[in-house]
Formats: C-alpha cells, sequence, structure tokens
C-alpha cells in the first residue's frame, strides 16, 4: 500500500544553510496494516507525513501509494490522488470556519468520490457529534473540532489513513474512543493506517511501535 525509498527534505535555515529534517531510506506499509510511530516534537514526523501525502514536494525520493507514485506527479494530480486515496488527521484540524460540523465532512468528501450526507452524519454520530451537526468550529471545544477532523478523514473510505497526533487535544477518555474508532474504521474498509505521536497512552494502543528515528537516518 506504501512505500517510501531514499526520501529526502531539507529547510533552509535562519543562517542561510540547508537542514536536513527527512531521510528516510525505505519505509513500507501492507494493506490493512495499523502502524504507529514514535517521535517528539521538532523530530521530523510531520515532515514526513506531508511527503507520503504530496502536501509537501520532496526534494528526492519516491513514495508510492496504491501503486501510484506521488512524488513523480504533478500538483494537482497530487491532489486528485489524496482526495482519491488518503485520509488525513492533522494535528491542527484544518477545518473550515465558515462551515458547519456537517458541511465540513460533506466539503471533503466532494474532492473524491462524491458528497454522502448519510455517511458523513454516521460517522459524525460514531464520534459523539450527532447533535452538533449544525454547529461552526468556533462554536465547539478543541476535543470535538479534533474528532470532526476524524470524521472528515474517514469519510471517503481512503486506502490509507496519515493520523498527526490524531490524540492530542483530546482528554483520555474521548482519546481512547477516537483512536478506536479510526482503527475500526480503517479495518472495516481495508486501509492502512501510519499513526504518528508521542503519547505514550496512545502507543501502547500499537503492537511493534517504531520510534521515528530508527527510520529517518537526519534525526541521527
Amino acid at each position: 500500500m506504501l512505500a517510501v525509498a531514499d526520501l529526502k527534505k531539507s529547510f533552509l535555515s535562519p543562517e542561510g544553510g540547508r537542514v536536513e529534517i527527512v531521510r528516510v531510506p525505505a519505509f513500507t506499509l501492507a494493506a490493512g496494516g495499523q502502524q504507529a510511530l514514535r517521535g517528539e516534537s521538532g523530530s521530523g514526523k510531520t515532515t514526513f507525513l506531508h511527503l507520503i501525502a504530496g502536501i509537501l514536494a520532496a526534494d528526492a525520493g519516491r513514495v508510492e501509494i496504491d501503486g501510484a507514485e506521488m512524488t513523480a506527479l504533478s500538483e494537482p494530480k497530487r491532489d486528485r490522488l489524496r482526495a482519491e486515496k488518503l485520509g488525513y488527521i492533522f494535528q491542527t484540524f484544518n477545518l473550515l470556519q465558515g462551515y458547519t460540523v456537517l458541511e465540513n465532512v460533506v466539503l471533503g468528501m466532494s474532492f473524491g468520490p462524491g458528497a454522502d450526507r448519510p455517511r458523513a452524519r454516521e460517522l459524525l454520530g460514531r464520534v459523539g457529534l450527532g447533535h452538533r451537526l449544525d454547529h461552526f468550529p468556533h462554536q465547539l471545544s478543541t476535543g470535538q473540532q479534533q474528532r470532526v477532523a476524524v470524521a472528515r478523514a474517514l469519510a471517503n473510505r481512503p486506502k490509507l489513513v496519515l493520523a498527526d497526533e490524531p490524540t492530542g487535544n483530546l482528554d483520555r477518555k474521548h482519546a481512547r474512543e477516537s483512536l478506536a474508532l479510526i482503527r475500526e474504521v480503517c479495518r472495516e474498509n481495508g486501509a492502512a493506517l501510519l499513526l504518528v505521536s508521542h503519547d505514550e497512552a496512545t502507543l501502547a494502543e500499537f503492537e511493534g511501535v517504531r520510534d521515528f528515528k530508527e527510520i529517518n537516518s537526519a534525526a541521527g
């Protein structure tokens, strides 16, 4: 499902030099597999997810998702592949403030197979927000906004779900429930899940957790 080879990304430092953030020689994730990566803030894990999703262009290397090479595509084609194959749970939510909870999920679906209001309502109900469909993001708590982001990421039945600290803004009870939902819906749809976190309680739910520093040579 996911194959990464010789992936590299650097950024310009304030001093004018280049600082390498990501150098991943190889990483794979099988269809339906669920993998958690442990990584502290600033370790490059969010950059790694952005490179996989095609949000950032790599300096070098290859990212292949379900047989399509993300790194070889133009920006519009990367957008299309992301809409069709990926679900992304952002650490910062990225909700549209001028739209309701239901509209945020439905609009996210429109970039892929198409809007499906019954499924959007179902997922929002499963994350405990069935009574908040007509609310706007600013009317929700931080944890509720995170749960909207989870529903939106899962709505298009993606082949690969990327989750960046998906429980970081939730209390322990809702963190467990949201993580269970993410994993359950991924299993239902046969989707692979790649989650990055520094929260040990979240990581403890996974078998075979890997440290991001193990796969990212730039961290060494």
